[in-house]
């Protein structure tokens, strides 16, 4: 088919102008449109179901609410892990299904069984939430807002209501999430004393308050011949008059509220803070939704948040602290650059070859002409500009020209020949337009396993394997139309002479090959041995997944022990800000307590070429600093795909809780003394401080006292009611909460609590200790489970040694081997990813090899002739794995990208030598004659095609521009593996088709003549 295209190109050439006019056009236009993003969207459909019971303890909660979530949601089908996370008064069960799922239908399943199992639940927790996780990733940039008149209750309600709402409408804004600041509320802070001398609770003053202030409908009357809606108006206009309100004494007598503690309008219990450099503040974070490209997000906001400081009132400053868009921006750039120069790279090594400024330029055509539409399929197939499918176009510079060389220099060799241009184009095109064909069926032959091998990894490969197939038979119609079609038109004729000057200068490639075939048995042994040598480098490289490259923001995980107050937190904070802030690579510290003994500083570095230090070697530095600071666990949290805390993370699961909490215990300090593991920490660790309350059953039967009435009281009276319970102030334009507890300053003394009045059946009231006794105690301070198992992770950074080292380090502890009986490993992170990629890319590499064969199969008719060109597989092996021993890169996910498309690059120049040998055997040559010259005819193109590749990689593979040393395994592994195979397939292919030929012959005159042929 092909060679007829070309002729018809070559006799019509308007009408494929006009096609590469509509295709240029429909790809420049997609190219403006197509978002920009790190990485192919790899967004895990997953149901979130949050259960929250204030004041309830992590183990009842797991028994009373987790399990029985977990157990009702477990049949569902397409589920790929359930994970619950139980802290104290909530409960989060996250399922996650498998990719593909449709997220709507799950979340539906996942709330419709939920909902079958809520009268199971404790009848006092709040109603269950069931939500689509909606968001991606961590925050994409936050905001600080600033105010010199303002105070943080005011910048606080401006966030939550002005800020928040306006972002939410920016297309691909899932979640605005106020970081420092305050919630406002009316606080009702009750004076023990007082309550007890008036005989009444905490509970019934709160419920009299809860009757009285409230707005409710009262029916319809018709008074005066007309209808009226009634309404029963109760709501305290203001707090005075709320101040006022009588409350019913259980004598009967009434008493102002002002009477039993103080009213103020005021804000709720600070249990989170901000700060910028230092300086107290409000912030806000941005998180993006799933399946939205980050940074037309993130442009989004900038615009929306310029729109909003119009109607901000003029004190108030929105500042950007940071935002992850900026990394992504300069290394698309950087990959933009890499690809320009690996284009003009490659037509400068084609120009020194063929050495004609007209032939070079028709072979440069081919990749504006390859690349450019190849943007319009991305559009239509939903990809986005992202570091997979740019460096997939980057990777694929040198191979794009491939045809359109093989193509010119079989036209230039025609020329030789004293043809005129028209003719030698049309000769020529016949001649190689099914080698050229070939080639390009082997390219998209080895990615159509590869980029539907499923899960992550195909995540990652799909992008990546489309996009180079599609630019690759781009670049073959572009060889079998526009380069003859140029050629013939634009080229001139040609004297004989050049042939002796190309005879002489592949003289020396004759000699070797010559050599070879006649030592067959001696140049496969090489070769052989050359394999099964590259074998042995796999142990010595380091494996892992990706290097997280410098993205300029650091990321740091402060924990302190459970029982920490708020104001202990925020002084850790200011150590850590301190200290980073004295770090000249340091631009600015943004740190956010985001619980009461938890928080993360973001440190923003200087831009790469303003600082001496890599991120990686300032974070080193670092943890020799954080080490100085006492009392807190202080960590880097992890840039790897896997989305967890830190680089390697070992999960241990079990239903026995002392075993595994002594297994977790005993790998962690194991782990300790590992080298190259630092941050080691384990989710077992800690312990909270509790006040445990043990009724007596006794005493509480005697004096007619409930175990639910003395937990009430003393939730009510410490912390208030539920907030769905609570009762709600009127304002202007909203309503907020009224919160009734005891005064806060008295709940540092224990015996407030053991003198709380418990009412009972009776009526009387009970001190709490009447009834029951009051301990210090225990308790963890979270439980995690994994599969309706406990879990415990022991988790650590890695320092200089690489993923695929460290976790079979751990693997070979005692602590590992063996695991108790009832106790069980599960791959967790980018460990887990890591397995998973090299488990699948393995099944997904023997497809590809098959899919190879039997394409060859089908181009030549023939079952036998393929094995002499898969015989160039092997031999790319080789180089892959030296250049990345010797660079040390770690055989990782880039590197096996890498090693996929170099089992079609070095396909092409095998079925190049074998196409020609088969010619002139065709032709009647002898086998010897006729291999020898496939060899030396096909050198040139061969080593212009092989030099171009490798001159298209080279700027990938120095690692140029921001996220350079991400992307250079994949472009090391194919530079070593293209010039190891493209020597030896110069060799070995054509020795191995001597034996391939001569069994197919035997085997021809063994089953009946000359003319049979083994057929599929």
């Amino acid at each position: 088919m092909s060679f007829h295209l070309s002729a018809w190109s070559i006799k019509k050439p308007v009408p494929t102008i006009v096609l590469f006019l509509i295709l240029g056009i429909f790809g420049l236009v997609s190219f403006f449109r197509l978002g920009i993003d790190s990485n192919p969207n790899i967004d895990i459909p997953a149901v979130m179901v949050t259960v929250t019971q204030p004041g309830a303890g992590p183990t009842e909660l797991e028994t009373q609410v987790t399990k029985k979530i977990e157990d009702s949601v477990a049949g569902l089908g397409n589920i790929d892990e359930l994970t619950s996370t139980v802290t104290e008064g909530s409960s989060t069960t996250t399922v996650s299904f498998v990719l593909g799922t449709d997220s709507d239908r799950a979340t539906n399943d996942v709330r419709n069984a939920v909902a079958q199992i809520r009268q199971d639940l404790p009848q006092d927790v709040n109603e269950p939430i069931v939500k689509r996780l909606e968001f991606a990733g961590g925050s994409i940039m936050t905001y600080a807002v600033a105010s010199e008149t303002r105070s943080v209750e005011q910048l606080s309600d401006l966030v939550d209501r002005t800020i928040s709402r306006a972002l939410l409408n920016v297309p691909g804004v899932a979640q605005i999430d106020r970081l420092g600041g305050v919630d406002r509320e009316i606080r009702v802070d009750l004076d023990p004393s007082r309550l007890q001398a008036y005989g009444i609770t905490a509970t019934q003053v709160n419920d009299q308050i809860r009757n009285l202030n409230i707005d409710l409908p009262g029916g319809r009357g018709n008074v005066g011949g007309s209808e009226q809606n009634i309404r029963t108006l109760g709501s305290a206009e203001t707090v005075a008059e709320l101040r006022s309100y009588r409350i019913v004494l259980p004598n009967g007598a009434t008493v102002p509220l002002s009477s039993l503690g103080e009213v103020e309008d005021s804000f709720a219990e600070q249990r989170q803070a901000a700060s910028l450099n230092g300086e107290s503040v409000v912030a806000f974070s941005v998180r993006r939704s799933t399946g939205s490209t980050l940074v037309t997000v993130e442009e989004g906001v900038r615009e929306a948040v310029t729109e909003l400081e119009k109607t901000l009132p003029d004190d108030v400053t929105l500042a950007l602290i940071f935002t992850r868009a900026d990394a992504i921006r300069d290394s698309y750039q950087a990959t933009i650059d890499a690809l320009v120069l690996a284009c003009i790279l490659t037509v400068i090594a084609v120009g020194l070859f063929l050495r004609d400024w007209r032939v070079t330029l028709i072979t440069a055509t081919a990749l504006p002409l390859s690349i450019i539409p190849t943007f319009g399929v991305m559009k239509l197939l939903g990809y986005t500009l992202n570091g997979m499918t740019l460096l997939a176009l980057a990777l694929a510079v040198g191979n794009l020209v491939d045809d359109a060389i093989c193509m010119i220099e079989n036209i230039d060799q025609h020329l030789d020949m004293g043809k005129k241009p028209f003719n030698a184009a049309l000769d020529a095109s016949r001649e190689i337009g099914l080698a050229v064909v070939a080639t390009t069926a082997t390219i998209v032959a080895v990615f159509i396993p590869v980029a539907f091998m499923g899960g992550v990894p195909g995540q990652f490969f799909q992008p990546f394997g489309v996009t180079v197939a599609v630019s690759t038979m781009f670049s073959t119609l572009v060889a079998c139309t526009m380069t003859p079609m140029l050629s013939a038109y634009w080229l001139k004729s040609k004297r004989n002479r050049e042939q002796e000057t190309s005879k002489k200068r592949i003289h020396p490639y004759r000699n070797l090959l010559t050599w070879a075939l006649r030592h067959r048995i001696t140049t496969l042994l090489i070769a052989l041995a050359f394999f099964i040598g590259s074998l042995q480098l796999v142990p010595l490289i380091p494996k892992g997944l990706f290097d997280s490259g410098d993205t300029g923001l650091s990321t740091v995980m402060v924990e302190l022990p459970p029982g920490s107050t708020l104001s202990e937190t925020e002084e850790i904070m200011q150590q850590l800000n301190q200290s980073l802030q004295e770090n000249l690579a340091v631009d600015k510290v943004f740190t956010t307590a985001d619980n009461i003994n938890s928080g993360t500083v973001y440190a923003n570095l200087l831009p790469k070429d303003e600082r001496e230090v890599s991120q990686q070697e300032f974070e080193q530095e670092m943890r020799q600093v954080f080490r100085t600071i006492p009392g807190a666990r202080i960590s880097f949290q992890s840039q790897g795909a896997g989305g967890g805390g830190k680089d390697l993370s070992i999960v241990l699961k079990s239903e026995n809780a002392p075993v595994l909490t002594q297994t977790a215990e005993t790998l962690e300090k194991q782990m300790r003394d590992i080298p190259g593991l630092v941050e080691v920490t384990s989710s077992t660790s800690l312990v909270k401080p509790e006040i445990v309350i043990q009724p007596d059953p006794e005493r509480a039967a005697d004096l007619g006292v409930s175990v639910g009435a003395i937990a009430r009281t003393a939730s009510l009276a410490l912390i208030g009611d539920n907030e769905s319970n609570l009762a709600k102030f009127d304002l202007a334009d909203r309503q907020i909460p009224i919160r009734v507890q005891l005064n806060p300053d008295t709940r540092a003394d224990i015996s407030t609590l053991k003198n709380l009045q418990v009412p009972s059946q009776t009526g009387n009231l009970v001190p709490i200790s009447a009834v029951a006794d009051i301990r210090l105690g225990s308790g963890p301070a979270q439980i995690d489970r994994f599969d309706r198992n406990r879990q415990v992770s022991v988790e650590a950074n890695l320092e200089g040694i690489s993923l695929g080292d460290a976790l079979e380090t751990v693997k070979a502890l005692p602590a590992m081997n063996p695991l108790p009986p009832d106790v069980a490993e599960e791959p967790a992170g980018d460990a887990k990813i890591m397995q998973d990629i090299f488990t699948r890319f393995a099944t997904a590499l023997g497809a590809a090899i098959l899919s190879i064969y039997a394409i060859l199969v089908l181009l030549y008719s023939n079952f036998l002739y393929p094995f002499g060109i898969l015989v160039a597989l092997p031999l790319s092996i080789g180089g892959a794995l030296l250049g990345l021993l010797v660079t040390q890169k770690e055989l990782g996910l880039f590197a096996l990208i890498g090693i996929v498309l170099l089992m079609g690059l070095v396909t092409k120049n095998a079925i190049l030598l074998v196409d020609f040998a088969l010619a002139g055997i065709k032709e009647g040559k002898p086998q010897f004659k006729a291999v020898v010259e496939a060899g030396v005819s096909r050198l040139r193109p061969i080593l212009m095609t092989s030099v171009s590749t490798i001159a298209g990689m080279m700027p990938i593979a120095l690692e140029l521009g921001a996220d350079g040393e991400v992307r250079s395994p994949m472009a090391i592994a194919v530079i070593g593996g293209f010039t190891t195979s493209t020597l030896l397939t110069l060799v070995v292919v054509p020795v191995l088709f001597t034996y391939v030929d001569n069994l197919y012959r035997w085997m021809r005159g063994l089953f009946g003549g000359k003319k049979k042929q083994v057929q599929l």
